[in-house]
């Protein structure tokens, strides 16, 4: 036979799996929330640091920006891509566009891209900036 161990008063058997759960959700919350939102204006301010390789409208060493936030990567027709990209399946949200600006090489590795962008601010900014440029 079992000894069955009491549960202590005012405490359901399953309190701990609740709040673990509840402990969950509270994460996933907390990292949606993570890429912070921008401001634009200073974007566009901070976007000039990537037009050494990049544009808005034509492929330089780098792909053409207009319309990145929302497009699969790898994906601007006529622009030579490395296959690791190509191949990525990412699209190019708020958050993904986040990762890959703190460490593309992280993100994808073999990827064209080596710049970094380590400044949390700079990455928001620049990526409200580019999903204004539709």
């Amino acid at each position: 036979m079992m000894k069955r161990t009491p549960t202590p008063v005012g405490r359901h058997p399953g309190a701990t799996a609740i709040g673990l759960v509840a402990a969950a959700v509270l994460l996933v919350a907390a990292t949606a929330r993570a890429t912070p939102s921008g401001d634009p204006a200073r974007g566009k301010t901070v976007y000039q640091t990537c037009m050494g390789c990049h544009s808005l409208d034509e492929d330089d060493v780098g792909p053409r920006h207009r319309g990145v936030v929302g497009r699969m990567a790898g994906t601007v027709p006529d622009y030579a891509y490395s296959p690791s990209l190509k191949n990525s399946h990412i699209v190019w949200d708020r958050n993904n566009l986040d990762r890959w600006l703190m460490n593309p090489q992280a993100v994808v590795p073999g990827a064209k891209m080596f710049f970094a962008m380590p400044n949390a601010r700079d990455r928001a900014d620049v990526i409200a900036y580019l999903a204004e440029q539709r």
